[in-house]
Order: C-alpha cells, then structure tokens, then sequence
C-alpha cells in the first residue's frame, strides 16, 4: 500500500511541466521531478541530474557575488518559507544559456510531514511571456515615440497656421488702411468738387467698387457695428487699424476729444468699461473669432 502511495506520488510529481524539487529543512534536495532531471540533462549538470542531496541554498550561497542579486533574493526567499516566516514566495528571475535567453518563476510552498517541515520549489520557465512583455513594452514605447512627435508636429502646424492667421489679418487691415488713407480722401475730394454728370457717375462707381473690394474685410464685423452709430464705426474701424486718437481725428475732421467720447462710448458698448483691456486687440480678436468660424 505505502509502495504504491509513493509510485502515486512520483506520477503525479512528473506529471507537472515545472521543474519541481523538495528541499528539507536544511535546504537539502529530497525529491525532484522528471522535468527537474531533464532540465540538468539538458543544460549539462556534471552532479547527478536529479540532484539529490545537492544542499540548494549552499548551491545559492556559492552562486551569489552581491548581497541582492538573483541567488541572494532566492535563498533569502526560501529561508523566510522554512522558517514559517512566510507562507510561500514568487520570483522572477533569467538564466540565460549560451544558445537563448530565458526567464523562470520561482515559487516556494511551506508544507508539514509528520517530524519534519519542507518545502516544495518549482522553477515555471515564462520565456514566451517575458517576449512578449518586452515585445509590448517596445511597441508602447514606439507609440510614446510616434505620439511625441505627433504632438510636436500639430504644434509646429498650430503655430504656422496661427502666423498664416496673423499675416492675412495684417494684410486685410493694411489693404482698409491703404483704400481708406491713399484712395478713400481723393475720391471723397472729387465727390465734393461740382462735377458733370458723366464724371460724378464715374467717381460713384469707383467708391462703389472700392466698397465692394473692402465689404468681405468689414462683414465680419458686422454684428458689432449693428450696436455702433455711424460716427462710432467709422471710429472703430481706423482703431482697429491702428489709428490713434490725433490721426483719427485729423480724418474725421472732429477734435480728439470727440473721438475719445466715441472710443468711451464703443468700451461702454462692448461691455468693456473698467475691464482695461485694450480696444484695438479686443477688435482684431472679434475679426480673429469671425475667420476661425
């Protein structure tokens, strides 16, 4: 009965695809498996395969050059489970051979036998996990990488589109600027002389294209002017280009105190009395606003 209880027990000890081994409470190899006695045949153990009576600690011990590398933590392991101090232990670890290069698990168990305590040791070779882990961490790595470089670009995009924005909006204020300070006065001046007929049509069809010229720069601006009065837009209109108070005025033909009341009267407008905020970027952002939509 106890001969087959044994004959059981090896079966099922070989049966299992990790290399198994029962160390006593010495740390001395009692029992291995045939995956243990394969792995030594294999990897060219010159001790018996099986390794039987080989101390696995004392073989750690010899094994380690540093107070925590890999044979240390292992031994280290295996004496907190010996001594009860912990119930079981897990450890990753590489053993590397000339050909390949491989990972184990390690997994320690304490169990009781009447008048003695052991432990069972299993070493489960994750190789394949171990590939795939560093396969997924490359990959993870390679898409930081590409998303870096991706962010960078739509920054470096954002930027040049921003300048672009910034020079068409440049361009269209110093085309109202140009019309309205080389062209606008002259036409204005001819408007204002005694013309034949013929003449003064030709003069209005001149203004007439101009504004037609200017209208998609001024449009966008359009609900903001349905709150001014005529005097006030002709105001905003040159502030937005840039205009000061003294030129302003030299234009409209008023003094700058008027124009500073209608500057007072489109911040109270706007919303923008005590803000102190300046009026000019104010406009140039509702013009902004106006293109992006």
């Amino acid at each position: 009965m106890e001969e087959t209880m044994l004959n059981i027990y090896q079966v099922a000890l070989d049966s299992i695809s990790a290399h198994v081994a029962i160390l006593d409470h010495t740390g001395l190899i009692v029992e291995t498996n045939r995956a243990w006695r394969e792995f030594g045949r294999d990897n060219g153990i010159t001790i018996e395969a099986s390794c039987i009576g080989l101390n696995y600690l004392d073989t750690c011990d010899r094994a380690s050059s540093e107070p925590y590398d890999e044979p240390a933590v292992i031994a280290a392991g295996i004496r907190q489970v010996i001594k009860g101090e912990i119930e079981e232990v897990f450890i990753n670890y590489p053993c590397h051979s000339p050909e390949e290069e491989r990972w184990f698990a390690l997994r320690v168990v304490r169990f009781r036998e009447p008048g003695a305590h052991k432990v069972i040791m299993s070493h489960e070779n994750i190789t394949p996990l171990m590939h795939i882990q560093r396969e997924l961490a490359e990959r993870e790595s390679d898409l930081r990488e590409q998303t870096e470089k991706l962010t960078e670009s739509n920054i470096a995009l954002k930027v040049l589109l921003d300048h672009r924005q910034k020079d068409r909006l440049q361009l269209e204020d110093n085309m109202l600027a140009n019309v309205r300070t080389l062209i606008l006065p002259y036409v204005q001046e001819l408007m204002d002389r005694p013309l034949a007929k013929r003449e003064r049509t030709m003069v209005e069809i001149i203004e007439q294209r101009l504004g037609e010229v200017t209208a998609p720069f001024l449009n966008r601006l359009t609900a903001l002017y349905q709150q001014l009065t005529p005097q006030e837009i002709k105001v905003a209109t040159m502030v937005r280009e840039g205009r000061s108070s003294a030129e302003i005025a030299d234009v409209l033909l008023v003094s700058t105190a008027a124009v500073d009341f209608h500057r007072k009267q489109i911040r109270k407008k706007l919303g923008m009395t005590g803000t102190g905020r300046n009026l000019r970027s104010y406009l140039l952002s509702l013009q902004t606003k106006d293109h992006e939509a």
